[in-house]
This record gives structure tokens, sequence and C-alpha cells, in this order.
């Protein structure tokens, strides 16, 4: 018969659990203190017959002594254990992690399935399966999973932080969400399943990735270069997603712990300080079976859960493989609840889409769809012996009925011209030049690796692989943009391409780059490490940040910058058109018209003043306003010299002024000192410019841009 852990370790803990001493098992079974002494020690086992005796003495039946693949149901049972509030008066009044994060679902679906992509078991070379569920509860299956998760222990505590919701963030959003459970008597649940991954192995409270997640802040244990996270905060994510601020979960593990890999079960409850009884309780909890090893054997940690346990909990996987379920319990979407408001806003018919409840489900399951599909695109491509790193699907349910059938993310709908781009990659059909519709052209483009520690020089060139293929007529928008990806590839840059030439194409295009250009390419490792330094904790550009500075040097990130310039102007090569020859198109069509000349018209006398004509802006990595402009002139003698003014846009009052980091003349114009003068004869011009970050008094995002051209001096 398979076993699975060691007898001695095994039979200690189920004395603890059952509150038994050695010298009190070795009475029952009429032998010695030094007989149990020397099975717990690991110096000898049992006898056969004395497994019996040791069942009947721990309440459990024989076979799971032999096995010991589960604890015995003896002891101490399945509790809630709140953190004591801190000895010193301190007081905690939210988790601050939870705060890097909105409670948006499509936030959750960037962070929990980066995770995966990042506890993918390698060695069989197939994808991680990950799957959302939303699942609504009403009437008796709301009453059962709320006595499954013990409610009534936690109600006090729920009350308590309502109690402050009028001074605390965190207890207004919990207290809206107790609120709409038992106003709307509906609960929803999102669970996120992941199988082909590691699973929360480790000890409960040791180093190992199931404390990393359940006990420990800030700590990331990713292993590889390649892997997405890196600040240990995306974890957060599935608590700010909870209104109540409690997430369940169930592991089945790649590495045994304790003999044993199926079932290992704990729950978290993230809530503010708060007084309950007249005990303070310093902000978590957690749902497990109390651990005598702990100080009067309070603390909970994991436990082997039954089949009928986890089900009750809504917890139930489809397979015995690795992998982690986590249950959001009172999930909401603050990015739903206001297109809710403004569909109301709207005065539609709520017939027309169902009832209320069934909308929100809808929606959020559609916005999980759309997030996965931009976000992890690539990693579900396969091609040229190259398989998926990833499998995505979405469903819906209420009390355990299909709402919205499971939908299977598929990157060639959600992304088309990006898909087509990565798998002409990896098969091997990509060209130089775009010459027909539907060809990607390939090109190499060069990131100039610094040295770490400060010091000055190259340590090499690594070639990211740039794809840009045409963008007619399917759904992925906005056009002319980068996507840009690592070795996970999760997309993690998405950048318009500036100064395009007017009339280009619209175009898709994908920049591959540290593993994700290929294992072997040169410096490939080290482009992933450098890169993942220069990510903030949304994974969502490339920039200076504290990592960066401190491993390489506070100048590194203009090594990004470099890149993105060799990229814009790679890209500009790739999508311009084809000069023609002078027999074809227009000088042929002149020379077969005849055309009648007007009379010129008369040239006003004096100075002229230009006018501005066409604007792009964009906004650039480190937050700059980066413009191209186009200025249309009026004939005449003399051309008035114009200074480009950048402002920003405000509703009164006057219109704070932005500096110049740079002017650039492009064509018809040159700067001098800032002011645009034109050649007589000029009838159009244009410049680029981009603005001084450091002279923006908000985050660029917010804000509005405005350039005006003013007359120079002497005009």
């Amino acid at each position: 018969m398979e076993t699975g852990e060691e007898f001695g370790p095994w039979l200690a803990r189920q004395l603890k659990l059952a509150g038994k001493t050695q010298a009190e098992l070795a009475k029952e079974l009429g032998l010695t203190r030094a007989a149990v002494s020397a099975w717990i020690a690991g110096r000898s086992t049992p006898r056969p017959t004395v497994m019996t005796d040791i069942a009947n003495a721990l309440g459990t039946d024989v076979g799971t002594v032999h096995t010991r693949t589960t604890d015995t149901q003896a002891g101490l049972p399945v509790t809630w254990y709140h953190r004591p509030g801190y000895p010193d008066g301190g007081r905690d009044l939210g988790n601050a992690a939870a705060f890097a994060f909105d409670a948006d679902v499509q936030v959750l679906a960037r962070e929990t399935c980066q995770n995966s992509l990042d506890e993918r078991l390698t060695e069989n070379g197939r994808p991680v399966r990950v799957r959302y569920t939303l699942h609504e509860l009403t009437g008796e299956h709301l009453e059962a999973f709320r006595e499954a998760i013990l409610w009534n222990e936690l109600f006090p505590h729920y009350s308590a932080v309502s109690e402050l919701a009028g001074t605390q963030k965190v207890g207004r959003v919990v207290d809206a969400g107790v609120r709409d459970m038992y106003e709307k008597g509906r609960l929803i649940l999102l669970r996120v399943d992941d199988y082909n991954a590691s699973g929360l192995t480790g000890d409960d409270y040791e180093d190992g990735k199931f404390a990393a997640v359940v006990r420990r802040q800030l700590e990331s244990l990713k292993s590889g270069t390649a892997a997405g996270g890196s600040y240990g905060l995306g974890k957060a994510t599935l608590w700010a997603t909870s209104a109540l601020g409690l997430v369940l979960i169930n592991s089945t593990l790649s590495v045994p712990h304790e003999g044993r890999t199926e079932r290992r079960m704990i729950g978290r409850l993230e809530l503010p300080w708060r007084e309950v009884d007249g005990m303070t309780c310093a902000g978590p909890a957690w749902l497990g079976r109390p651990d005598p090893n702990s100080p009067r054997g309070e603390v909970t940690r994991s436990w082997w859960a039954e089949e009928e346990t986890v089900a009750r909990l809504h917890l139930s996987r489809e397979s015995d493989e690795p992998g982690t379920s986590f249950l959001i319990v009172g999930a909401h979407d603050v990015a739903s609840l206001e297109e809710e408001d403004s569909y109301d806003q709207d005065m539609k018919p709520r017939a027309e889409e169902g009832p209320e409840d069934a909308r929100d489900i809808s929606r959020m399951h559609a916005r999980l769809v759309e997030a996965l599909g931009r976000d992890f695109w690539a990693a579900m491509i396969g091609g040229g012996g190259r398989l998926p790193l990833l499998e995505v699907s979405v469903r819906a349910l209420r009390n355990g009925e299909v709402v919205v059938p499971e939908k299977k993310v598929d990157p060639s709908v959600e992304q088309p011209s990006r898909t087509r781009a990565l798998r002409a990659h990896y098969e091997g059909t990509t060209v130089e030049r775009l010459t027909e519709a539907g060809q990607v052209a390939s090109r190499n483009v060069p990131l100039k690796m610094p040295l770490a520690g400060g010091a000055r020089g190259t340590l090499g060139t690594h070639q990211a692989v740039l794809l840009v293929t045409e963008a007619a007529g399917d759904k992925d928008t906005p056009k002319n943009r980068v996507h840009s990806l690592r070795g996970n590839r999760m997309t993690v840059r998405k950048a318009p391409v500036s100064n395009l030439p007017i009339g280009t194409n619209p175009f898709q295009a994908v920049l591959l780059i540290g593993e994700a250009a290929g294992e072997s390419a040169p410096f490939a490792k080290e482009a992933e490490e450098f890169l993942r330094a220069a990510e903030p904790p949304e994974h969502d550009r490339w920039g200076q940040t504290e990592e960066l500075t401190l491993r390489w040097s506070p100048s590194a990130y203009r090594r990004i910058q470099n890149l993105t310039t060799e990229i814009n102007s790679a890209v500009r090569e790739l999508v311009a058109r084809p000069k023609r020859g002078r027999g074809e198109g227009g000088e042929a069509l002149r020379k077969a018209l005849t055309v009648k000349s007007r009379p010129k018209a008369k040239v006003p006398s004096g100075p002229v003043v230009p006018e501005l004509d066409t604007l792009e802006a964009t906004i650039g990595d480190q937050g700059e306003w980066l413009i191209t402009a186009e200025v249309k002139i009026p004939r005449g003698d003399e051309i008035v010299p114009m200074v480009p003014i950048a402002q920003l846009d405000v509703r009164s009052g006057g219109r704070p002024r932005l500096d110049w980091a740079e002017l650039v003349a492009v064509e018809g114009c040159e700067v001098q000192d800032g002011t645009l003068r034109f050649p007589p004869g000029t009838r159009r011009a244009k410049f680029r410019g981009a603005t001084d970050a450091s002279s923006h008094p908000v985050r660029t995002t917010l804000t509005r841009l405005v350039v005006e051209l003013r007359a120079g001096k002497g005009a």
C-alpha cells in the first residue's frame, strides 16, 4: 500500500491535534512511553497489529494510519484566527499593498494570469491552463456557503468595521459589500483556477511559495529571469477585488508537503484594525485548523480537507493536476459599476439585457475576456514547433447553472493582426519589406546592454525582433502601435509610433525582446533581467525605476529610450510606401492631361502670419508630451517668425505653461532659440517637439495639451 508522510512526524502531529501526550497514548496501547518515543523519533515503527490499536486511540481507521496521506478527524475543528492587536497600540487601517491596484477585474486578470504563467511547470512542455469562473449565489445556495465559511463567527468583525465606515476607506468598501449581500440577497464569487502549475508548495511558516502568498507581504519567490512578477504585489489584487476582503484557497501541490499533495486549504481575510467583544484585532485573519505548536494553540494553519468540505466551499478542482484555485468572495468591479451608471443615465430599458444581476456577471465576463485577449494573446500562440504557454477560458454561473457558457480566449479573434505576425515569425515566413497584403515584415532592433554596478561601457548588443503587418479590417485597436513582450510573452508596453509619414496604411507591430526573441539570442537573459528591473509594479512600461538605478546606474534608462528610437525608426522604414518612378502615377497622368493654367493670384505685400494646421500628440516613456505639428503659411513676401507655446488645458484661470525639452525642424523651417523661422516662399512647414516632464505640475495622463503659435521676437 502506498504511504505518504513518515510515520514519526505524522503521529506527533496527530497527538497534538487530538490533545494527547506520548504517555497517554502509551497507556492506552499498554506499552511503554519509550516505545512511543522511538516511533516519533523514527528509530522504529509499530507492528501491524499495533497499527489497529493506534487507529482506535486516534478515532480513525487503520487505512489512514497505514497510508498517512491525511490527518485524522480527531482534534481541533477548522476555525478563524484573528491576529491580535499590536501591544504598542499601533493600528493598520488596511493592507497598503491592495491600494497599489484598482478593484478592477481587468487588473485582476493581468496580475493573476501573469502569476500562473510564472508558475507553469516547464518539464512537460505543456501550457498552463487558467479558468476564470464567475458564480452568483442566491437563496439557499448563499445560506449554505455562508455556513461553510463560518459566517456567524465573521459577522461581528464585519459589524465592527462597518461602524468605522465614515472614517476608513476600507471600512466603506466592506460596509458596501455586506449591505449588497443582504439587500440584494446575492453574493458574487470569482474563482481563478490554474492547472499544470507548481501550486502553493512549502511550509506554512518557513520560506516557500505558500508562506509568500498566504502569510507575507511584498515577497516574490519567482524563479527565472523571464518571470513577470518581481515586487510581490500582484497577489494583493485578489483581496482588492473582494468587497469583503476574503479569499479562500485550495492548492494541489507539485511537490508533496507532509506526504500529500491534494486539497491543501486555507482562507485569508483582510480587514482594518477593529475591536470586537473587548478584543482588538490587528487586521488579517486566517481560516484553518488550529496549530498545536502555536502560542495557546490559537494560530490556524492550512489543513488537508475532505472532498465534501471543498465542494461546500465551491473550490472543487476538475483533476489532480498541480495548481491552485483562488476563490474571491464578494467580487466587485469598480469599472463595471461605472459602466452601469452610464447605462442607467442613458435611460435605456433594463429589460433589454435582462435582470440587473445577470448584467453584472455578464459584463464582468466580457471584461475578463477583453483583458486576457489584450494582455496575453502572445502567450496563447504556438507555431513552427513551439507550443503555446497559456490556455485561458472564462465562464459565468448562477447557483451552479450556466449563465454565460465557457469561452476559450482565442488570440486570432482578439488580436488577429498581431497573431498573424507572431505565427509568421515562428513558422519562418516573414519578409524583409511589406509588398503584399497579409505579409509580415521582420527587422532586428539593437538594445545595447549596460554594465552592471554603474560601470561605464557596454556589455554587448542584444538583438530584439520587430514584426510589422497590416491592420486593415480587423478589431485590434488602436492601430499603429507596438506591443512589446519579454520571455513570458505578456504584453508589457503598448506604445504608438511617432512621426509616421502622412498616408501610412494602418499597421500593427510586435517587439520580441529578451528570451521572447529566442533563448539563443545574444544577451537574452541579460536583457530579461535588465528590462524586468525597469518595470514598475503594474508591469506596463519600461523606464526609470529605483532597482534600475541601484543595480545599473541613474542613466541606464536612456538605453531604453535609445531602443524606442530604434524601434520607431525601423517601423517607419518598414511601413513607408515605395517611391514611384518618373513614368508612373502622377507624372504619367500629368502628361496625358491638358491642364488649363489659371492666372497667378496677387501676392499680398507685408508680413504674413503662419497658422497651426494639424497637431499629433502622444505621451512618451518619461511622461513627456511628444508632438508633431504642421504649419500652413499664406502667400506673402515676408513670413513672421513664430514661437510654439505648450500649455495645459484648464477649466478656469490661466493655463500652466510647459517648457520644451526639444524643438526640431522637420521641413520648411528652422529652429533658432525656440523660434520657428521660415524661408521666403514657404507654404507649409513641419516641426517636432518634446516637453520637459519636470515642468509638468501634474501627471501627464491626467492632462490635456494645448499648443499655440505666437508671433516671435522682432515681429
